[in-house]
């Protein structure tokens, strides 16, 4: 991974401002920037969904019951990745690091993938150096995609607005079965090679046994409605986490109104780092209380990638001390209906199949 450098620029000082003054409203307050009894009401209703739709999954006496309990527990147990998952990776789920370390673990693992692998690079790449090919983790070196302007433009890229959709069906799987058993071999499509220490390799192994056992072996040894119905559900599980996974957070940082900077010789950037957040991120409906409910945050990405020592139960309260001080030092904050974060998002696609070097367009709140 490249490690980079960061310029002075109005950045600079808009963070600086803005942590004063939200270490200011959390002091006057007198509450942590933990969770709070909002985050502790989520952590058993979700964890709570996800033991209730599994107890009615198994005990379906019919196919559709079976269909309706087992994607409603595969939609409980992303919501609970969403809300609780990611906060905890970040130490911020609740106060003590014990418990946001089982938490993460806990509620990322039952998506049968590797909790430890992904918080590393998640909280050491893509938060440091977001959208900057060779540095962030998610930015993808596809042949099938073309998600820069430094990655060649080839004949086929002039059709991916077209068949990224159905690419993204796949995302779930690919990652479960194709990704994380690349990165053993130390082998990846991403612009990043991963090393995994032995005891998280047997932990991946383990909970992706753990998982195909509760989520494929346990209802076709229980239940009667064979293997064809069981192999279907599973699969369209994860074709509806893949859908609701790349919709919530591809539109934050694929659209045609982020920037996707590219270093000098010295792998120095010509702007610091808060700029490169606010630049690189695209927040929708971030006032909402419903999407704060349901994605914990993620529609509040900017504010997240800038504060991410702070839960997302308190995003709603300091947005306006967010949105004033970006406005105060003239830092321009992208917060959008979700249909034109979409809308975006694909135009994003198409001008990149079509187009050597894309312009980034002005977003004007």
């Amino acid at each position: 991974m490249n490690k980079l450098k960061f310029s002075k620029d109005e950045g600079s000082s808009f963070y600086k401002e803005l942590n004063e003054k939200i270490d200011e409203y959390f002091s006057k307050k007198g509450i942590q920037k933990t969770g709070n009894n909002i985050m502790f009401f989520k952590i058993i209703m979700y964890f709570s969904f996800d033991l209730l739709f599994y107890t009615l999954m198994i005990k379906s006496s019919s196919v559709v019951e079976f269909y309706v309990y087992y994607l409603l527990m595969g939609l409980s147990v992303l919501l609970t990745a969403f809300n609780i998952s990611h906060d905890a990776a970040h130490g911020v789920a609740v106060k003590s690091k014990f418990w946001n370390r089982f938490l993460f673990s806990l509620s990322f693992n039952l998506q049968g993938n590797n909790a430890y692998v992904w918080g590393k690079n998640h909280n050491e790449s893509h938060h440091l150096y977001t959208n900057v090919e060779g540095s962030d983790i998610d930015v993808l070196n596809n042949p099938l995609l073309r998600m820069t302007a430094s990655q060649p433009l080839k004949w086929h890229h002039q059709f991916q607005y077209l068949y990224a959709p159905l690419l993204s069906l796949l995302y779930s799987i690919n990652w479960f079965f194709i990704r994380e058993t690349l990165m053993l071999f130390n082998y990846t499509s991403r612009t990043i090679k991963i090393k995994i220490p032995p005891l998280e390799v047997f932990q991946l192994i383990l909970f992706k046994l753990i998982y195909l056992g509760y989520m494929f072996v346990i209802p076709l040894v229980f239940l009667p409605f064979g293997f064809t119905h069981v192999l279907l559900v599973f699969i369209l599980n994860h074709f509806m986490v893949s859908i609701i996974f790349t919709s919530v957070l591809g539109v934050s940082h694929l659209s045609d109104y982020v920037e996707h900077p590219v270093p000098d010789e010295n792998n120095k950037l010509n702007m610091s780092w808060p700029k490169l957040q606010m630049v690189t991120s695209v927040d929708y409906n971030a006032e909402s209380v419903f999407l704060n409910w349901t994605l914990g945050g993620f529609n509040a990405h900017s504010l997240h990638h800038l504060l991410p020592n702070i839960s997302h139960v308190h995003y709603l309260n300091i947005l306006p001390i967010f949105k004033e001080t970006a406005k105060k030092h003239n830092i321009n904050y992208m917060n959008m209906p979700y249909i034109e974060a979409y809308k975006s998002y694909y135009r994003f696609l198409y001008k990149m199949g079509h187009q050597q070097n894309p312009k980034t367009l002005v977003y004007e709140s």
